[in-house]
């Protein structure tokens, strides 16, 4: 299988604080698969570490309440032009955020409080088709 994942869980350190997600039950479970690696923050030229980013009315503000929309979308657009041609049979992203969020994401406030909706990228795969899975739900891909 080829399978687009979010970069964070593999280890790589680009998350807004600087740290990572790695997560050592799905690196077990992607080996022998390739794996494309893509975090659409970095993309979309954001620094590491940098601000803490969430949605707000579908809307990228860091928790200074600047704008980073066109970085987000930028990331986005970078990241879908970097597997367009390539089959991809699944897609693995990290929960809550605000680019790959694939069933909830934080409500745009800062207080932590969760919503159901998609990240920028995670919507952006779906529309066009995708097989998304969240990793806290690698359980329902039998063939992982």
């Amino acid at each position: 299988m080829r399978i687009l994942v979010s970069a964070c869980l593999l280890g790589e350190n680009c998350k807004y604080n600087g740290g990572n997600n790695r997560n050592e039950g799905l690196l077990r479970r992607l080996q022998g698969h390739e794996v494309i690696p893509v975090c659409p923050e970095v993309l979309g030229g954001l620094g590491v570490p940098r601000p803490c980013v969430e949605l707000r009315d579908g809307v990228a503000y860091n928790c200074h309440g600047e704008n980073v929309d066109a970085a987000f979308h930028r990331g986005v657009e970078k990241a879908l032009a970097q597997i367009e041609g390539q089959p991809i049979d699944l897609v693995v992203l990290q929960s809550r955020s605000p680019t790959c969020g694939v069933k909830q994401i934080y409500d745009g406030t800062f207080t932590k409080r969760l919503i159901d909706g998609q990240g920028m990228l995670a919507a952006a795969l779906h529309a066009r088709g995708y097989r998304l899975v969240d990793v806290e739900d690698l359980d329902t891909v039998p063939e992982l």
